[in-house]
């Protein structure tokens, strides 16, 4: 069955379909519309509009493939995922660029980075550990649990309650790949892949059970050490793929599933952004601090707190309430040839005014980064009374996606960082409008 291709923020109509009751009910599933919207029409045929999630959506009766559109392809969102969760599976990602385009969707790419993590996990020996155990056997082990052989086998003695440590290979960490395997193996879209995931799996669960691994849990239960740090990578990939994207798997009452792979790409372009702007000021005094609450900034008129706002990211030079601070909103939208939209400037205008400093002189100021595919020169909106003096400035900075991935893990990754810190006003705080030689406008809105 050929896969309907959508882009980003695209909308399709497909014809000739013959929706199962399974399909039906997922499409109205208010989690998968948050994320892409299914609509079935009068005469049959399915629109579907994408968002700004990218992946897979795998009905009964189509398979909808979402690209990303505004970063590349599915190799750029995977370079991106590395580079923000701080990883260094990249040598892995440059081969992939040799596999055939057909079949190979985010998923797919996605559980065969999984699959080679755990590959090379199975080549070195799993790792073990010990485990608590508490069992009745019939010969004393580890502590006998006198007050649970009183409660549970009074005058018995053919099994005896005890707790004891076990040297396994069923731990956490390796439960954890299984399940993942299996994921990869039952919805992968390639057959050699699948196949590779198939014995990968049978593998692993000759060592340890995959059968009721919480991802979420997991992902809170896991710490990382000397013995276990190889892990890592693998576990990213695996977690990943079990909290699909961040949408739950969704099974008809059929019993075959309607699985699906998506991942928002605002929170993506937010993480990625926060780690380039952390590398960016690296040693310059500016600390970069991602999603840290504005509490006290708008409250009812006695003082009690009303709301709080986040920024995504604040910049912070120095400390206490005399600080220099900036706030940076990260926006996943087509700002490359129109206007920033007047809900995103009413934003960062109230950002920039609650993270300003009563006694320093300067314009309260705030900035937008946003995903573009050239690079641009930073822009200005300014904020102005009925006298024409400045309120408020936006700075508008474009991220050139293609070309920062394409510098990732090479030398020419540093002199784009010196060029976006000085977007940013380098490591000093920002001079004061009066000594400033005039505005740049933002550009016009394009057709």
């Amino acid at each position: 069955m050929t896969p309907v291709v959508v882009d980003e923020y695209q909308t399709v109509k497909v014809s000739g379909l013959n929706p199962s009751a399974s399909d039906r009910e997922l499409s109205e599933s208010e989690e998968l519309n948050k994320r892409i919207e299914l609509r079935w029409l009068a005469d049959g045929a399915l629109e579907v509009t994408a968002t700004s999630h990218v992946g897979v959506v795998a009905l009964d009766c189509v398979t909808i493939h979402v690209r990303p559109k505004l970063v590349g392809r599915e190799l750029s969102v995977l370079r991106m995922l590395d580079y923000a969760s701080g990883l260094s599976a990249l040598r892995y990602v440059d081969p992939l660029r040799h596999l055939p385009d057909a079949g190979h969707n985010l998923r797919d790419l996605i559980c065969l980075l999984l699959i080679i993590e755990c590959e090379a996990l199975l080549r070195g020996g799993l790792r073990r550990d010990y485990v608590h155990r508490e069992e009745p056997l019939p010969a004393v082990r580890g502590r006998l649990l006198a007050d649970r052989q009183m409660l549970r086998r009074f005058g018995r003695l053919d099994r005896l309650e005890c707790r004891f440590d076990e040297f396994e290979a069923d731990i956490l960490d390796n439960q954890l790949c299984a399940a993942a395997l299996q994921l990869a193996a039952r919805t992968v879209g390639d057959d050699a892949i699948r196949r590779r995931a198939w014995r990968a799996a049978a593998d692993f669960s000759e060592m340890c059970t995959a059968h009721g691994v919480d991802a979420r849990w997991a992902e809170q239960r896991l710490t990382y050490h000397r013995h276990n740090e190889h892990y890592r990578q693998a576990h990213r990939w695996a977690l990943l793929l079990l909290q699909s994207g961040g949408l739950d798997n969704l099974y008809s009452a059929g019993g075959s599933a309607a699985r699906t792979f998506l991942l928002d790409m605002n929170a993506l372009f937010e993480a990625f952004a926060t780690r380039l702007l952390s590398e960016a000021f690296h040693g310059t005094g500016v600390a970069v601090r991602a999603q840290q609450p504005l509490c006290g900034a708008v409250r009812h008129g006695d003082g009690r707190s009303y709301t709080t706002i986040t920024p995504d990211i604040q910049l912070v030079q120095g400390h206490g309430p005399g600080a220099w601070r900036r706030s940076v909103d990260a926006k996943y939208k087509l700002y490359t040839d129109r206007k920033i939209k007047p809900e995103d400037l009413y934003q960062s205008f109230s950002y920039a005014h609650a993270l300003s400093a009563s006694h320093v002189a300067t314009t309260p100021t705030a900035y937008i980064v946003f995903a573009s595919d050239r690079e641009l020169p930073s822009d200005h909106v300014v904020l102005r009374r009925f006298d024409g003096s400045p309120v408020a400035r936006i700075t508008a900075v474009g991220l050139n996606l293609p070309g920062i991935l394409g510098a990732l893990g090479g030398p020419g990754l540093s002199p784009m960082l010196r060029t976006l810190r000085d977007q940013f006003g380098g490591i000093y705080p920002l001079q004061d409008d009066a000594s400033r030689q005039g505005e740049i406008p933002l550009r016009p809105e394009t057709s």
